[in-house]
């Protein structure tokens, strides 16, 4: 399966880039058994250099991991990712999260979001594209789910990513006012049933498997957001186990008003130290 992934993977950059020879912003179909349905559609930025005759350069490359309800088109359809792709100088690929949560869900084999992206994107992006591909020029941020998303997978794969972002991340699934939303019984089973899968799947209960120095951490947050206190709280554990981050919260809601203003923030913090 690795290799029709690969294959696919190739014959869409090749017909892409004969159809749009200075496109900088691609939609790809992945071909997987571990989501269902399959194919998984990505979008690809590039940077326009990229594009430029005789390029060879290698380039970091950002994973960007969309909210609830949205899909791999979000990014895109509410910011110029090619102009963010220039001004940092990175590749950005945006999977479609299909309401997963991004984690491996112990109840439906079809929803193996974790190691879809773990096993088969990210080394498809690296086969494919001229990418620098080792943890410390590779980063991931999200935004609500994909908050959450791309701090359970940093800090569960930090061999993989060596910087991690959240935008108003629903980092603790736990609450009580949180247990029938956002398709996550779907994922998990019932909290009732299931408490003590549901805490670990929280980002929460990552902080103390993290070692400090381990991750480039920055983590944003709306004052008016409806995860604010569980961000505040995730930032006082993150302190109390050690671990080095940045926290930066701001006038903002639970928005794209909010997120455009503050993924460029991230972007640059990623561009630290490369």
């Amino acid at each position: 399966m690795k290799k029709s992934l690969i294959s696919l993977f190739s014959l869409l950059l090749a017909v892409s880039a004969l159809a749009f020879p200075n496109a900088q912003v691609d939609t790809l179909s992945i071909v997987t058994e571990k989501i269902s349905p399959s194919p998984v559609k990505v979008t690809v930025a590039v940077p326009e250099s990229y594009m430029a005759e005789g390029d060879t350069a290698s380039y970091p490359v950002v994973y960007l991991l969309n909210g609830y309800s949205g899909d791999y088109r979000d990014y895109a359809a509410n910011m110029r990712l090619d102009n963010l792709a220039t001004l940092h100088n990175v590749i950005i690929v945006c999977p479609d999260g299909r309401d997963s949560w991004y984690w491996d869900s112990p109840v439906d084999e079809g929803m193996q979001m974790e190691s879809f992206i773990v096993d088969e994107l990210v080394p498809a992006v690296d086969t494919e594209l001229r990418t620098r591909p080792d943890r410390d020029h590779r980063a991931i941020a999200g935004l609500s789910m994909g908050g959450h998303g791309a701090l359970w997978l940093a800090m569960r794969h930090s061999d993989i990513w060596g910087k991690a972002g959240s935008m108003s991340g629903g980092v603790d699934i736990t609450p009580a006012k949180f247990h029938k939303r956002w398709k996550m019984a779907k994922r998990l089973g019932s909290y009732a049933s299931n408490p003590s899968r549901w805490r670990d799947h929280t980002v929460m209960s990552l902080v103390p498997t993290l070692a400090p120095d381990r991750l480039d951490i920055i983590i944003m947050c709306g004052e008016s957001d409806i995860f604010i206190n569980e961000n505040n709280e995730f930032d006082r554990r993150l302190t109390e186990h050690g671990i080095d981050h940045q926290y930066i919260t701001a006038p903002g809601d639970h928005s794209w008003g909010y997120w455009k203003s503050v993924l460029p923030v991230i972007l640059e913090f990623f561009s630290h130290d490369r």
